[in-house]
């Protein structure tokens, strides 16, 4: 069963950089897709970017352009590299997993991420 753990997350100062790190236990993380969610206060959980087993990525359209989501399948860990955030970006970040592009059943705890003006 593979486990996702995130971490990275902080108090960071709008405009500043900040990359999120999901480190997954077991041997099939290289085929997974990962996907990065964010969830405020009051809100509903949102997608904000995936990565394939090919590389392939997609990325929520407010998304696009400022963050970046990689991989490193050696180290079985996933990032998203948040580029000039926004005080709107503060949220709890949440990764997953799944074996079907698009469709996640792993979920790790999330991360805080709170950006200050």
């Amino acid at each position: 069963q593979v486990q996702l753990v995130e971490s990275g997350g902080g108090l960071v100062q709008a405009g500043d950089s900040l990359r999120l790190s999901c480190v997954a236990s077991g041997r099939t993380f290289r085929w997974l897709t990962v996907g990065w969610f964010r969830q405020a206060p009051g809100t509903e959980r949102e997608f904000v970017a995936r990565i394939d087993w090919n590389g392939g990525s997609l990325y929520a359209d407010s998304m696009a352009g400022r963050f970046t989501i990689s991989r490193d399948n050696a180290k079985n860990t996933a990032y998203l590299r948040m580029n000039s955030p926004k005080p709107e970006d503060t949220a709890v970040y949440t990764c997953a997993a799944g074996a079907r592009i698009g469709t996640y059943d792993i979920w790790g705890q999330g991360t805080q991420v709170t950006v200050s003006s």
